[in-house]
């Protein structure tokens, strides 16, 4: 029951995050927001920590990996992503974003040598054919819809941040790190970063006191960071990474629901064959081969009995009954 509930708070929180990062647009400059977000989840996590009396000490050598886990996951991932949605609606962000997992993949054989098996490679054509024709009405009108296709180019750049953030996070569970403390260190040196790039970029240290704004930066922060963040490193200790995967499909279904209902979002046929494309690649890589096979057998062993005469010690019930009638 535990376990259930905090997926489908996993789930809704994230799913629900690319909305109201459409509220942190405009106001203050990008890189900014992004500060107040991380630095409040930092000082959060690191703060409970404290109270519960977790350590939080680290060697010199372990804070080098959090660091670059910091400018990965929390610094460019977020960065390029907030970026995109200044040219594409939250459903279409995160339904690109949802290409995570085909990377995650790639990346896991490239830097743990894990075997990519003959459906992954099938969903992840899937999931690629899906985002063609998603925004294909955007790539042959190119010259009227430059700000999309530029928006999409940032969503997969976002995705391979995100993806070596993931291999980093991955290679820290390895060396035992642990997780929660992890993040909250890896959120502070984010912060540090985004820091930097605001000073680069000359962005102001302003803030904009309209109620959507610091109404969403506060749910960013405390639930879009700090309680999904712990819900899902929950879910990935007791049910394991496999499973708790499946969150990657299931927020960009939320994230389009919500588009829908207040951005306006218009379902055409691109976007209707598009999701369902990008929606099957994500799951066919996410099923247990065992399982698909499994699933073979049953066709297969139909397919015998309509076609053969076997004995009835040999033919499963169902079949016999089959017969039978």
């Amino acid at each position: 029951m535990k376990n259930t509930f905090l997926y489908i708070t996993t789930v809704l929180i994230w799913g629900s995050t690319w909305f109201a990062i459409e509220f942190q647009l405009g106001h203050v400059a990008v890189e900014v927001s992004l500060i107040y977000r991380f630095g409040l989840a930092a000082i959060l996590i690191l703060a409970i920590s404290k109270l519960r009396g977790l350590n939080l000490s680290f060697t010199i050598g372990q804070h080098v990996y959090i660091a670059l886990l910091g400018l990965l996951n929390f610094c460019l991932n977020y960065f390029v992503l907030y970026e995109a949605q200044n040219y594409l609606t939250s459903a279409m962000t995160s339904i690109g974003f949802s290409m995570l997992l085909l990377v995650n993949i790639i990346n896991t054989r490239l830097f743990f040598g894990k075997k990519i098996t003959t459906k992954t490679y099938l969903g992840a054509a899937l999931g690629v054919s899906g985002i063609i024709v998603l925004f294909w009405p955007e790539l042959v009108n190119y010259q009227n819809s430059a700000s999309s296709v530029y928006g999409l180019a940032l969503v997969m750049l976002g995705v391979i941040f995100a993806s070596l953030g993931n291999m980093i996070s991955v290679r820290n569970s390895k060396e035992n790190y642990p997780v929660f403390q992890t993040s909250g260190w890896g959120m502070l040196y984010g912060t540090v970063f985004l820091a930097m790039i605001a000073w680069y970029n000359g962005a102001q240290f302003t803030i904009s006191f309209e109620s959507d704004y610091l109404l969403s930066l506060a749910y960013l922060a405390i639930f879009g960071t700090v309680i999904a963040f712990y819900s899902y490193f929950y879910l990935l200790k007791s049910i394991g990474p496999e499973k708790a995967s499946y969150s990657i499909v299931m927020f960009p279904v939320v994230a389009v629901v919500i588009s829908s209902a207040y951005e306006g979002f218009e379902w055409t046929t691109f976007t209707i064959y598009g999701f369902c494309l990008v929606a099957t690649g994500n799951l066919l890589m996410l099923i247990p081969l065992k399982n698909l096979r499994r699933l073979g057998l049953i066709v297969t062993s139909r397919f015998r009995v309509t076609k053969l005469s076997i004995s009835p010690d040999r033919c499963p019930s169902d079949a016999i009954t089959t017969l039978k009638s």
